[in-house]
Formats: structure tokens, C-alpha cells, sequence
């Protein structure tokens, strides 16, 4: 995040195209061309900071001669009234990259600050916390670092990643003559680089059975209850590591990883975190 990336500068120029920050006709209007100022970036509610080394890397896409001091760094713990960062420089230059900085930190904060959460729910037990590929379109690498920083860990980043045989894939195997998890799972075996990891969609014991007698890497337990979790935990015995998905939420993801699941999987960590309240303020 601290390096110049590609991907990252084209993602921030798409942002600043977006909100027309060549063209603030407010700034222009009302404040003088070479007025200067001092502002600080400062929380408003506690949690888990992230995306200040992309601020800053904002502030000088629009000003270079900005002077952005990093107070705070990415994964710290904030709390209201805490101060992220400081720029000093061009006023309107400033006030150009205010909106388009505070989206990325507001909502990169709160997947942090929301990761953070469910990592100390399963505090004590061997259980991890991962996020899912339901990312905004173009915010993938970024949310998932904002995951990261919230303690939690990374599911796949794409589909190249790792195999994942998931229900609409077992409905379309269906059709086909002879299916079987077992088959499904030696097919992908073959057909993929040597260490690729195979993992497995499944609904009830049984197919949790089958799964790990059919040598499955991973096998996802969707949308069971908790009893049923119980059990497929027991029944795969540690041949293959066991992932609980679907409908997970904050009250109840503890009780969930006491059943002895090594993996939790929560699309909500990246697409439905609340923003942290964070603010710039001109001095």
C-alpha cells in the first residue's frame, strides 16, 4: 500500500475523474489561488483505522507539494477524538481531494473496524475468521487489505486462486451420468496445477462424509445450523479442514466456532460494514 501500484493509481484517478476535481467550481470561485491552509483528518467514533497510506497517496495525485504527515498508521486502534493524519499546503488542493479521501478511509475503516469485531468474538478458540469475494467491483485488493488490517484473514482473491465446487457447480454436474462428490473432486484433482486446493460446497452430514473420504482439502459447511455443524466436525475427524459459511452474523459466530470449525467465512466483513465516521477538518 505504501509502494506506487498500478492498479491503485488507476483505481484513485477513476475516483478523482468521478467527482470532477479539476473543476471545483466552489474552491475556484471563493477561495484564492495560492491561499494556503493546515487541516486535520480526525476520527469520530473508535475502531480500526485503514487506508491512510492511500490517502496520502490521493492528497499528492492531487498536489505533490502537499505536505501529508501519517499520525496514525493503518491497523492501529483509533478512538473518537483521535488524530489520523495532517496536510498542510494549497487550500484548494485540499479541499479537492477532501471527499474522494474520506470515501476510501470511511469505508475501508469500517471493514477494518467490522473485521476487528468478529476476530475478537472467536477470541481463545482455534477458529479463523475469513472474508468472501463479495467486494465492490474494482475495491477487491483494497478491501480485502482493510480485512487484513482488521485481523481477520483472506479468502480467495479470485477464481484462479483455489478450487471451490459450490451448489450451482454440483447442479450442473448432476446432469451428467455417473456424478458423485467423489468423481467431482478427483476430476478437479487432475485437471489442476499439483497443490491447487480443492474445496467443497456441502448441505447436509452425509455429504460431508463423502467429502472428506473423497480427500477434499476444505470443506464448507453452508448454512447449517449448529447442531449439524457439530456433527460434520466430527464426522470429518481433521482429514480435511472444515469452513462454516452462510448467514453468519456478530451474536451468533461464537457459537459457531465452538463447534470446532477452523474457518468462518462472512460476506458481510466486505459488503455491508458500516463506514467509520471520519472527518477533515481546515484549522
Amino acid at each position: 500500500m505504501n509502494k506506487p501500484d498500478k492498479a491503485i493509481t488507476k483505481l484513485i484517478d477513476t475516483a478523482l475523474a468521478e467527482d470532477h476535481v479539476r473543476h471545483d467550481i466552489t474552491s475556484q470561485a471563493l477561495i484564492p489561488t495560492k491561499e494556503r491552509a493546515q487541516a486535520r483528518i480526525i476520527v469520530k467514533e473508535s475502531g480500526v483505522i485503514a487506508g491512510c497510506a492511500l490517502a496520502k497517496q490521493i492528497f499528492h495525485r492531487i498536489d505533490s507539494k502537499l505536505n501529508v504527515e501519517i499520525l496514525i498508521k493503518d491497523g492501529s486502534r483509533v478512538t473518537s477524538g483521535d488524530i489520523v493524519m495532517t496536510i498542510e499546503g494549497n487550500a484548494a488542493s485540499i479541499l479537492k481531494s477532501e471527499r474522494v479521501v474520506l470515501n476510501f478511509l470511511q469505508h475501508l475503516s469500517g471493514i477494518a473496524t467490522e473485521s476487528a469485531r468478529y476476530v475478537k468474538e472467536v477470541s481463545g478458540l482455534k477458529t479463523r475468521i475469513l472474508d468472501t469475494r463479495k467486494t465492490v467491483p474494482g475495491l477487491r485488493s483494497l478491501q480485502k487489505y482493510a480485512v487484513h488490517l482488521g485481523g481477520a484473514d483472506n479468502h480467495r482473491m479470485h477464481l484462479q486462486d483455489a478450487v471451490l465446487i459450490k451448489n450451482n457447480h454440483i447442479t450442473l454436474l448432476k446432469r451428467q451420468q455417473g456424478f458423485s462428490i467423489e468423481n467431482s473432486i478427483e476430476t478437479a484433482r487432475k485437471k489442476t496445477p499439483r497443490g491447487t486446493l480443492i474445496e467443497i460446497e456441502v448441505r447436509t452430514q452425509e455429504e460431508a462424509r463423502q467429502a472428506a473420504e473423497s480427500g477434499a482439502d476444505i470443506i464448507m459447511l453452508d448454512n447449517m445450523s449448529i447442531p449439524d455443524m457439530q456433527a460434520c466436525v466430527e464426522i470429518i475427524k481433521g482429514r480435511a479442514k472444515v469452513e462454516a459459511s452462510g448467514g453468519i452474523t456478530l451474536d451468533k459466530v461464537r457459537s459457531i466456532a465452538e463447534t470446532g470449525v477452523d474457518m468462518i467465512s462472512i460476506g458481510a466483513l466486505t459488503h455491508s460494514a458500516k463506514a467509520l465516521d471520519i472527518v477533515l477538518r481546515i484549522l
